[in-house]
Order: C-alpha cells, then sequence, then structure tokens
C-alpha cells in the first residue's frame, strides 16, 4: 500500500486533545529506558495538558503544527520565537510511522517559519540517550554544541544535547 506524503498544517484547537494523546503514546514508547516514569509522567502533564496547548495557541511567540498522513495524526511540532532564535521545542511522530518523511517535513516547516521570523538560529535540546533523535536531528543539518544537565525541579534533571543549525 503507497502512503500518501505528510499534510502539515498549524494546529487547531480540534486537535488539541489527539496531540496530547499522541505525545503520551510517543513518550511511553520512547522514554522509559531513558528516565523515570515519575518524570515521564511529570512532563506530559506539564507540557501536554490540552488547557496548555491551547494557551500556547494565542502566544503570537510560538507555532504548533500537527503533521497527517491516510487521514491520521502522524506527527506534531511546537516552536517558540527568544530574542533571536528560534527552538524547536518539541518534533515527535508515532512510532509506528516514524522513517517515513514526517520529522523532515514538520522540521522544514518549522524552518520556513523560522525564517519568515527573521531568526538566525535554530536550536533545541534531546536526550543524550536518544540516538534515534539525534541522528534524525543530524540528518536535518543539525549539530551538537553543548551537552548539559537542566534542572527540573522535583529531583528530575533533563540530560541533553543542545543542538543547532544556522538558517
Amino acid at each position: 500500500m503507497n502512503e500518501a506524503p505528510p499534510s502539515v498544517q498549524p494546529l487547531t484547537a480540534a486537535d488539541v486533545d489527539a496531540v496530547s494523546a499522541l505525545a503520551r503514546s510517543v513518550w511511553q514508547a520512547t522514554y522509559p529506558a531513558l528516565i523515570p516514569q515519575a518524570q515521564i509522567d511529570a512532563m506530559l502533564a506539564d507540557r501536554y495538558a490540552p488547557q496548555r496547548i491551547r494557551e500556547q495557541l494565542d502566544d503570537p511567540r510560538q507555532a504548533w503544527w500537527v503533521a497527517k498522513q491516510d487521514h491520521a495524526l502522524a506527527g506534531f511540532a511546537h516552536a517558540i520565537l527568544d530574542e533571536s532564535d528560534c527552538k524547536l521545542d518539541k518534533l515527535y511522530v508515532h512510532p509506528d510511522r516514524q522513517r517515513r518523511g514526517i520529522g523532515a517535513a514538520l522540521e522544514k516547516t518549522v524552518e520556513d517559519w523560522a525564517r519568515r521570523q527573521q531568526v538566525r538560529r535554530l536550536w533545541l535540546q534531546v536526550n543524550r540517550g536518544n540516538t534515534r533523535a539525534i541522528a534524525a536531528y543530524e540528518k536535518y543539518g543539525f549539530r551538537i554544541v553543548e551537552s548539559r544537565v537542566f534542572e527540573l525541579g522535583g529531583g528530575f534533571v533533563m540530560d541533553d544535547h543542545v543542538m543547532e543549525r544556522m538558517l
């Protein structure tokens, strides 16, 4: 069966609950080997609560997109503008749909948006143990510029690489 290419469009309020659910699926497939379950639960509750996402939709310095393939939600991305840069804050693809160009389509959408905002650098944080994501970001032209531990509170930390790509 030939799959349709992914279509990427801005996230609407109608898709927020589905994005929140997809985040949980992706995180449960990816992070249990890398961080404690309690941290997964806390980060999902903090970053992917539907109300929090809805609030971010009204912030002009933030943007969300969804990727659909064959009429199904396949992935999503979120970016935040700061002083003169753009942080690719979230980019996730359903585990069953990875390695099909969905992540690349989302990354390109974020890059295009960042260029329209006239920023010169796109950057992200990725867990040091998430080798598949690191390889994907390197394929998209990102490079590791720093590795550090970020305190989250509650005894949790993120042990991440900071990656960047100049635009």
